[in-house]
Parts: C-alpha cells; structure tokens; sequence
C-alpha cells in the first residue's frame, strides 16, 4: 500500500510540474505576487471550518464524554492534525482516523467508544459530501453555457450515492467490525496483539448506538456542512486577492468539486495533480485563464503546507513527550 501511495504521489507531482510549466511558470508567478502578503490571511481563515467540523464531532462524543473532557478547542486540534496526516501524508485515506483515534485516547479512554464517534463521522462525512458536491454541480449548470457537461458531472454524482448509503446500512446491519475481528483472528491467530485490540461486537454495538441518535447526526451533519460552506471563503478571498473576484457561488462550485474529487483520488497522497487539474478545468469552464487557475491551486496547495506542518509538528512533540514519560515511568520502576 505504501508503494502504491508513494508512486501515485510522485506521478502526481509530475503532474503537476508539467501543468505549471506547460501553463507558463512565469505567467502563474506573476498571477500569485499580484495576491502578496494578504494570501497569507487564508492560514488563520482556515481554522474556522476544522472549528466547525470539530463542534460536529463533539456532538457525536456526548455519550461517551458527558463531562467534556475532550472540548472543542482540544478536537479542533486533533481535527487538524487529522487532516494534515491526511493531506500531507502518504498514508492512503485512513491515516488521519487513526492518529485522530490516538490523539483523542489522551483525553477519553474507552477506545472503542472514540473509534465509534470516528466511524459514525465518517459515515456523516461522506453525506455531507455528497450534498456539498451536489450543491457544486447545481451552481455549475446555472453557470455554464453548456449544460450538458454540468448533466453529466450531476448524473456521475447520482450514480454514487449507493456508497455512502450501503456504508451506511453496512454499519447499522453488518456487524462489520465483528466480521473484521474474525478474520484478524483467523488471519493472525487468538493470541495475536492485534486480535486483542479489537472488540468487532461492542465497537458495532456503539455503532449502532450513535446511529439511533438521529437528533446527533443530524447536528454533526449540519456542522459539517456549516464548515464546507465556510471553507468556500478561502477561494472566495484567494480569486477576490488574485485580482479575479467571482460571486460566492462560483467559488461554492470550485470548492466542493474540488474536495469530491479529491476524495475520489483518495489513494494519491495529498491530490497532488488531482486538485490542481480539476481547478484548472473548473476555473477555465467558469471563465477564469489558465494562470489564474493554477496560481489558485497553488495558493491552496500552500495554505495546506503552511497550515499542516504546524500541525504535524505539535503531534510529534505530543508524542515525544508521551514516549519520555513512559520512558521514566520504566526506569523508576523496580
């Protein structure tokens, strides 16, 4: 799987070269240095939707943190961490669930029941996706000339929507993770640590729980909806700086496209190539040039690295820290 990640990766990074050199590396410089310093106002701005999305996710910990131990503030950065190991990265969709199932282990310390708020989230995720790419491909039809194009994106979305439901009824039907306990023990034997890590009956059992919380889901989708709106602001601000401004629905279509089809290339490590090309075909269909397009991609692509580094950074160092105090633990120990 690394492998695959690491080729995708790079094949995605000469992807990306040759569109900014074929594009005029110049020409997109210029575009970028017409935004200057107030480009660096889209770090900080991005704080607000993983803000949001973390409200969502508290809503989904009500039953197992009645206390709140783990508030807002601390998974607003176990969210941002999640993201950055996702988008950074070259750990193939999952990654960032699993550091985030670590990270929220510091402050609630029922395993199963963190690992079931993460899966019921993603689930959550996935509609709120879909609904936000929808909500793109309708503002494409009203934008463009040629509506048929617009039809097709709109029929390629329909056509996906058994994803996120049979997941869906998978988690509420299935007993998925009891099934995977199975062939883990069979795969690796009783005895095996991995085995011992994993309670397939009572993590489906919380599954199914938080899915008849219908109220909680609700609430977790409509902040993570709240959140992908709110991220819109970043291509609304980025263009507005890039001396392209375009109403807010046009940067609505662009974003939310953007992020499908990101998902959909979950297996290249951080979009590299994915976002850029479909920025370019958004923003050329919408009337933008070609160096205007890849100098927004690019901006994006900075803010991730600038936004997430950070957050890698303070993960490590939490780590560390752990590792020096079990460490001393030890060697106190008789």
């Amino acid at each position: 799987m690394k492998r695959l990640a690491y080729l995708t990766g790079l094949l995605g990074l000469l992807a990306l070269t040759a569109l900014v050199i074929h594009q005029g590396a110049g020409d997109i410089a210029a575009v970028m240095a017409r935004g200057g310093w107030p480009l660096l106002l889209l770090v900080p701005l991005h704080a607000l939707p993983l803000l949001l999305d973390a409200q969502g996710w508290r809503v989904l910990l009500t039953s197992a943190d009645p206390d709140e131990r783990a508030g807002v503030g601390f998974l607003w950065w176990v969210a941002a961490v999640r993201e950055a190991v996702g988008r950074l990265l070259p750990t193939v969709g999952v990654g960032g669930e699993l550091v985030g199932i670590r990270l929220t282990r510091l402050r609630i310390h029922d395993t199963t029941a963190v690992t079931a708020s993460v899966v019921v989230e993603v689930m959550v995720t996935m509609f709120s996706q879909y609904l936000f790419a929808a909500a793109g491909v309708l503002m494409l039809v009203v934008a463009l000339q040629q509506r048929a194009s617009a039809w097709i994106i709109l029929a390629g979305l329909l056509l996906s929507l058994p994803v996120p439901v049979l997941f869906a009824l998978s988690l509420r039907h299935a007993a998925l993770f009891e099934k995977l306990e199975g062939a883990a023990r069979r795969l690796f034997g009783a005895d095996h640590r991995i085995v011992a890590l994993i309670d397939g009956a009572r993590l489906d059992a919380h599954i199914r729980a938080l899915n008849r919380r219908h109220r909680e889901l609700a609430k977790a989708l409509g902040w993570q909806l709240a959140g992908l709106l709110s991220g819109t602001l970043e291509i609304w601000l980025a263009l507005w700086l890039l001396g392209h401004p375009v109403p807010f629905w046009q940067a609505l279509a662009i974003e939310s496209l953007t992020q499908a089809a990101r998902h959909m290339a979950f297996f290249v490590p951080a979009g590299l190539g994915v976002q850029e090309a479909v920025m370019l075909l958004l923003g050329q269909a919408l009337g933008m040039s070609a160096e205007v397009a890849l100098a927004l991609a690019l901006v994006r692509r900075a803010r991730e690295i600038l936004f997430g580094v950070p957050a890698l950074l303070s993960w490590q160092w939490v780590e560390l820290r752990s590792w020096r105090r079990s460490s001393g633990g030890r060697q106190r120990a008789p």
